[in-house]
């Protein structure tokens, strides 16, 4: 599996993307060859709620050459040269006039910096704070970037993998960053390969909606066009970020930290027996602050490894495929899945014989068919299945996997001893 999520990144990492642009439409096609997408364009200018999409920006190429004939910041070389949205621009300048067009990360000296300029229009470039400092300050530099920016659309994509219900699990990633590794990359390739898994289970209880979008604008978009159902439909979501490096699992909460989405990611991190950190919700980060917002409130967290901003390669070149690892990588796709699996698994059941105890033994439920464990279990289902237990709330109780518990509720609903709550 890693061998095949590396030459998907090896293809997909080089391209330049953005908010909107030809970069998007690249990598969803070649998402595509794995999840069956669905792609929509959003005309520019289109009102989002406070927003607009903004023009379309695309970039062939871009450089600087310098009074000592050196070309510098060629974005065909790394594409985190050129500011994300510059305006074209090819003039003769002076050091001064394009110091202030210049940016360096000087605590991090050998990284190139990402900025973008989305709804400002301007143009930059993006240095090392070691190769500026070789920069002579005399002469005259001619700066060129060659980009397009009009009137065009934003693309994002989307799948539905249907269930048993309408209910619907949300899974969201975005697609907008050039060439970085864990920031961006490790969200798309989890997600792809997840979905892959979940498309292989025979049966599927719940709805999967697998979303590709430009972070924060994207998602404004599909609020603004699916808010209202997801708000009826969504049960539990997942942003899936910063979840390609060797880090421990992190997960961060949604609004109110206590929802279907964050039981089952803790109680599946719980029994993993790996090492992980929960995190509260604040409203930044990434796109759980859009689905999370007043108007829909929805049920979405965010399992990642290292979080965005505590790591220093964060938003810079040395974000890049040595920083990440595939096994990492693969670890974070089975984690995503067993967590689905608890989603799976879980529901609320009522007891059918709830005036006393019933007869287990004339059922084979008892000791000698089944183990003590195993009847303590059953016994611990059947007390506490009214109605205002799911299966997560009865697994934590007894401090065991829900997916232990959910081969005996298969078992109580032969017996037509349980029912299941949603039906």
């Amino acid at each position: 599996m890693t061998d095949i999520i590396e030459r998907y990144f090896d293809r997909i990492f080089p391209i330049c993307r953005s908010i909107t642009g030809n970069g998007v439409r690249e990598t969803l096609k070649i998402i595509s060859e794995i999840v069956p997408l669905k792609i929509y364009e959003i005309p520019s200018h289109t009102e989002v709620f406070d927003w607009n999409v903004p023009k379309e920006w695309n970039i062939k190429d871009a450089y600087i050459l310098t009074p000592d004939g050196r070309k510098i910041c060629d974005f065909k070389k790394h594409n985190l040269h050129v500011v994300n949205y510059s305006i074209p621009v090819h003039k003769k300048i002076t050091f001064e006039e394009l110091n202030q067009h210049l940016h360096t990360l000087p605590h991090k000296p050998n990284a190139i910096p990402y900025v973008t300029s989305y709804y400002k229009e301007n143009w930059g470039f993006c240095i090392s704070y070691d190769e500026y400092k070789t920069l002579p300050k005399e002469g005259i530099y001619e700066v060129f970037i060659d980009s397009s920016l009009e009137a065009g659309s934003l693309t994002y994509a989307d799948v539905i993998l249907e269930g048993e219900r309408k209910d619907e699990i949300l899974i969201s990633t975005y697609v907008c960053h050039p060439s970085m590794a864990n920031n961006e990359l490790s969200g798309p390739l989890v997600s792809m390969f997840l979905y892959q898994k979940l498309a292989a289970l025979k049966n599927r209880e719940y709805t999967y909606r697998f979303v590709f979008i430009p972070e924060t604008i994207g998602a404004l978009v599909y609020l603004k066009q699916h808010g209202e159902y997801l708000k009826k439909h969504c049960k539990a979501g997942y942003v899936v970020t910063c979840i390609g490096d060797k880090g421990i699992f992190h997960y961060k909460l949604s609004k109110y930290g206590n929802t279907l989405a964050d039981k089952a990611a803790i109680h599946t991190l719980k029994h993993s027996r790996k090492p992980f950190r929960i995190i509260p919700f604040f409203p930044g980060g990434s796109d759980e602050r859009q689905y999370c917002s007043p108007a829909f409130n929805l049920p979405v967290g965010s399992l990642m490894r290292t979080p965005y901003r505590e790591y220093p390669e964060y938003h810079t070149s040395l974000d890049n495929k040595e920083f990440i690892s595939f096994k990492a990588i693969q670890e974070s796709i089975e984690m995503y899945f067993q967590i689905l699996l608890t989603l799976e698994c879980n529901d609320k059941y009522i007891n059918l014989f709830p005036y006393g105890e019933p007869q287990l033994g004339k059922r084979g439920l008892y000791v000698g068919d089944l183990s003590r464990d195993q009847v303590m279990q059953i016994m611990y289902i059947l007390q506490y299945s009214d109605g205002m237990n799911d299966l997560i709330d009865i697994a934590e109780r007894i401090k065991v996997d829900i997916k232990d518990l959910h081969p005996l509720v298969q078992l109580l609903i032969e017996k037509k001893l349980l029912n299941n709550g949603s039906n």
